[in-house]
């Protein structure tokens, strides 16, 4: 039917020229109507143009279930232009992420974005992987069809180096896992800071952890790494448990992405039935859409709700290593040694390091989730 119709419009448009019509397409290109045909080209140029490409982003991942979901997200929004995936070593060991990478890109067809492997374990201390919530494989025991595309030889940090000087200001670092390789970039070169257009990163919280009370499982499996990458003094945005946790994906979005179909669609309807799953049997009513709403953030920013906070990562403390402590108040008291005690001698202001998103639109993110999926 589409077909019939779009001949009929065909056949409107493409009838004989009359006389008159000839006529006037030569007085048209006569040398008195250059300047007007000029500008007609102009003008289609302008209308038919192809679109901007969309904001530069490396997406640098732990490739767990809800970073496929990221992943995916990304991939798939026409806002984001994903130059480069590095992964490092977080919710899997870094050689199977590195195959899970390799098998989903392949899965989305674009063989055409360099992956890259990146950290083998944290800075300080010995890796912690989460098969217990991830599948053994890290994707949900989903077995993938085995990956078209090749890994890139460059090392993840030193890929994000080489394309942050080749696009300075204009690209976004969006990690998702451990900060390792980000950390390790900054060591490496610290030129790249003022270069990097953001920093939207998932991890942290100011209300809690969820791997103990304090620290959210991606500053906890590397927080040194967290540090540097906190102080660096670049725009950053902090997605972390504060609005994750409001931002649940349920049974009526299963019910949603079950309606259509793909490869991608029904990998990631998959991803999100184990974890649904998962999370009902720890008294929840969906699965925290963690990674999938630091790729909202960069997608839309106006999702979340993020004042401006200076944020420390705890590495030292018993009960607190790992956590990321926010100041809400923008300031701190003076105290001052006099003999052997101090005294309060007044109130510093502190200057925020980050944007700390603490509410969200959780519903709008999941349709937007949901669509992009869908391929709508």
């Amino acid at each position: 039917m589409a077909d019939r119709e779009s001949a009929k419009a065909v056949g409107k448009y493409s009838r004989p020229c009359s006389t008159q019509c000839l006529a006037a397409g030569y007085n048209f290109f006569s040398p008195g109507r250059n300047i007007g045909f000029l500008l007609l080209l102009i003008f289609l140029s302008v209308i038919f143009a192809s679109p901007a490409s969309g904001k530069k982003i490396i997406f640098d991942t732990d490739p767990g279930t809800d970073d496929a979901m990221a992943l995916m997200l990304a991939l798939h929004s026409p806002e984001l232009d994903v130059r480069a995936i590095t992964v490092v070593a977080g919710n899997t060991t870094a050689k199977q992420g590195l195959e899970n990478a390799l098998r989903m890109v392949s899965l989305a067809n674009r063989c055409d974005i360099p992956i890259a492997a990146g950290a083998q374990h944290p800075l300080f201390q010995k890796l912690i992987t989460a098969e217990f919530w991830h599948g053994k494989n890290g994707l949900a025991n989903i077995e993938l069809p085995p990956s078209k595309c090749k890994v890139d030889a460059r090392f993840g940090p030193d890929l994000i180096i080489e394309l942050v000087h080749a696009a300075p200001h204009e690209i976004t670092l969006v990690p998702v896992g451990p900060l390792t390789n980000i950390a390790l970039a900054i060591q490496k070169d610290p030129s790249i800071v003022p270069l990097v257009k953001e920093v939207i990163l998932m991890g942290g919280s100011i209300k809690g952890g969820n791997v103990n009370a304090a620290a959210e499982a991606n500053i906890y499996n590397d927080p040194e790494a967290a540090q540097i990458v906190f102080q660096a003094g670049w725009p950053l945005t902090m997605v972390g448990l504060d609005v994750g946790d409001k931002t649940l994906l349920g049974r009526k979005h299963l019910e949603q992405l079950a309606r259509t179909h793909g490869p991608v669609n029904d990998f990631i309807y998959s991803v999100t039935k184990f974890l649904v799953e998962l999370s009902e049997k720890f008294g929840s009513g969906g699965t925290p859409m963690y990674d999938p709403l630091a790729v909202g953030v960069a997608v839309d920013a106006t999702l979340v709700t993020a004042p401006l906070m200076h944020v420390d990562v705890e590495t030292r403390g018993e009960f607190t290593r790992g956590e990321t402590v926010a100041n809400r108040r923008g300031e701190i008291e003076r105290n001052v040694l006099h003999g052997d005690r101090y005294i309060i001698e007044g109130i510093d202001k502190v200057q925020p390091n980050a944007k700390v998103c603490i509410d969200v639109q959780a519903d709008r993110f999941l349709q937007l989730f949901i669509s992009r999926i869908q391929g709508k």
